[in-house]
């Protein structure tokens, strides 16, 4: 989770203005707060969050501990393949987390028979990992999805309309899902090689070797 400073700042021969920050890490706020306290010039100080969440200096500080241990840095791969002899689809979906101050990594594969293309077993591979923050109870975060499935993405950005019906209904759900859990995504495509996790898992459910693991790393 990335933060920002919002405080009101009054010059020695200036009326008081509304200053914002950029973007910043949780440890960076507390030393920021410290150095626009030290001014003499700053009046007030608020702290905003990547969900839009607002506190003031003193109910933050007091909240520090309890973001400490909650779930932040929130990355999905994603990935599907499909088999045309047999009608076969194989998804895969690796969730890596922080906790704390631990490191997990969710991996998991799955065999689908009731779907008609590789296009679209990569819509169920995302909606399946996104069920997997629904399992791991990640809610209200923001949360950032990679896959090398760009159309989806930029389906799921706005940028692409999708024309198939039965794909149609995937983003729905997957739009759905999104909602219910409160999370915030960003939309990252990537390169084929950088997705080869999620890409080997699929193919190993394509083999009929099931995965699932949630392991420090």
């Amino acid at each position: 989770m990335k933060f920002k400073i919002k405080w009101k700042y009054k010059g020695p021969k200036t009326e008081p203005i509304i200053l914002e920050s950029t973007w910043t890490s949780e440890k960076d706020i507390e030393i920021l707060i410290e150095d626009f306290m030290k001014t003499g010039r700053t009046i007030e100080i608020s702290i905003i969050d990547e969900m839009e969440n607002e506190w003031t200096q003193k109910e933050f500080l007091k909240l520090k501990k309890k973001f400490e241990k909650e779930y932040k840095d929130i990355i999905i791969y994603f990935d599907g393949g499909y088999n045309l002899d047999t009608g076969i689809a194989g998804i895969g979906m690796v969730v890596y987390y922080n906790k704390g101050e631990k490191k997990y990594r969710f991996r998991s594969n799955h065999q689908l028979q009731e779907l008609e293309s590789n296009n679209e077993a990569e819509y169920a591979a995302l909606y399946n990992a996104i069920l997997i923050l629904e399992e791991l109870n990640i809610r209200q975060l923001p949360c950032t999805i990679r896959g090398d499935s760009h159309g989806i993405l930029k389906q799921l950005s706005g940028e692409w309309p999708c024309f198939e019906q039965n794909l149609n209904r995937w983003l729905d759900r997957i739009e759905e899902i999104v909602q219910k859990l409160g999370i915030k995504p960003t939309y990252e495509p990537i390169t084929r090689k950088q997705n080869r996790e999620a890409d080997q898992l699929a193919s190993q459910a394509l083999n009929n070797k099931m995965i699932q693991s949630n392991t420090e790393i």
